[in-house]
């Protein structure tokens, strides 16, 4: 049984797709078998809901009169500083950047309460933002100063654009010091105190279809709450890990590259998140439906959380020091009950992304496909798979001699 993207999106059209979400496709394929379930089902969709630190956005912002010279200036979005080394009015917005002033005591943990991820949520919700700009001047650009409050509705472009989203697996988080750690994984308690991880287990996206046989660049998805679309694959993209029998990957894999209209995106899908002693990020909503093919593609949608295992990683020593060193493997099942046992002691768990958020992205993008609202695309080129060879590399440090 084989079935093509153009033949899914004519069902699509006349209202005849069958779309499920990957939770209920599990069920499904357990009382109707792989053969039927596959000739009947048309899409799965998926979902994911977390901190994703690689996101920004970039902005056109039209010119001032007189006209100043942003790209190679300072400018501020609520005292947030954003990049200004590209043309004299194009800027970018990265996830984490902190105010200038932001605390950042390691003794005592600063709050990081607001950084870029908080001003693209709140230019989503259509607030006013405050940009100042300083700048040196020039013949066609004399303005040197400019402060002025601006939404997104009166700019010429604000794109949403990720380079590393929706991983594929990763860390459980824990800490074996005697002291408390602030991390990107939330904080870790002393002495196995608790375990942090940050997946929606059998509803992400890439656990769905680990070799990318219908993720690829030019995929339509799901973005913060609008549509969006892969545009390449994601940095740390690495397909070339330890896999389990069913393709899927026992450690963090590949990621996505996504991009798209931030005008059209709701603040409900794109949180401002504060990271206590460690920074800010942006938590973002995405959703990719998968078409089912064939009966193999079918298959790998049917990952249960109990068949997906995750390593679990040391903070205090081994991931700052890039050890290999792993405590042991871990099922997202597992990690769903609430506690797992290390090192002879039972640990509680909890998940930095929101599953029943996940839930929400899925069903929603299966009304927006049952509704017409929605067409598949097919991949203009494939993500790197493990026949890419690809080569994760660390930094190799080099004396520089002065």
């Amino acid at each position: 049984m084989t079935k093509t993207i153009a033949e899914i999106n004519e069902k699509i059209r006349k209202g005849q797709a069958v779309v499920v979400t990957a939770e209920e496709v599990i069920d499904l394929v357990k009382k109707k078998g792989v053969e039927k379930a596959a000739q009947e089902v048309d899409v799965v969709t998926t979902g994911t809901f977390g901190p994703m630190c690689s996101s920004g956005a970039y902005f056109n912002l039209g010119h001032s009169k007189p006209k100043i010279k942003v790209g190679g200036g300072r400018a501020y979005l609520n005292d947030v500083p954003v990049y200004t080394g590209l043309a004299a009015v194009d800027i970018f917005l990265g996830a984490t950047a902190l105010p200038d002033d932001d605390p950042r005591n390691r003794v005592h943990p600063g709050p990081f309460n607001y950084g870029g991820g908080h001003v693209i949520e709140e230019l989503v919700a259509g607030k006013d933002v405050r940009l100042a700009v300083t700048a040196y001047g020039t013949d066609c650009y004399p303005r040197k100063r400019l402060e002025t409050w601006i939404n997104i509705k009166d700019m010429n472009e604000a794109v949403l654009f990720d380079i590393r989203n929706a991983y594929q697996n990763y860390n459980v988080a824990v800490n074996l010091s005697d002291r408390t750690l602030y991390t990107y994984m939330g904080v870790l308690k002393s002495n196995l105190g608790n375990a942090n991880y940050s997946t929606a287990g059998q509803l992400s996206p890439l656990f769905n279809d680990p070799y990318y046989k219908t993720i690829g660049i030019g995929t339509r998805i799901f973005l913060g709450g609008g549509i969006g679309y892969v545009a390449w694959h994601g940095t740390q993209h690495n397909p070339s890990v330890p896999r389990s029998d069913n393709g899927v990957p026992r450690t963090g894999a590949g990621t996505l590259a996504v991009i798209g209209d931030l005008k059209q995106m709701k603040p409900q899908w794109l949180v401002g998140t504060s990271m206590l002693g460690y920074g800010c990020t942006l938590t973002v909503g995405i959703g990719v439906p998968i078409p089912i093919l064939s009966e193999e593609i079918l298959r790998y949608t049917t990952v249960k959380d109990e068949d997906i295992f995750a390593p679990i990683v040391d903070y205090s020593e081994a991931y700052p020091q890039r050890s290999p060193d792993i405590l042991g493997e871990v099922s997202y099942g597992e990690l769903k009950s609430g506690r797992i046992p290390i090192q002879g002691k039972e640990v509680p768990t909890a998940s930095l992304s929101s599953y029943p958020k996940a839930v929400e992205i899925a069903n929603t993008l299966k009304e927006w496909i049952q509704k017409g609202e929605f067409l598949l695309t097919d991949p203009v080129a494939p993500l790197p798979g493990v026949e890419a060879g690809i080569t994760f590399k660390p930094l190799q440090e080099r004396p520089i001699e002065e």
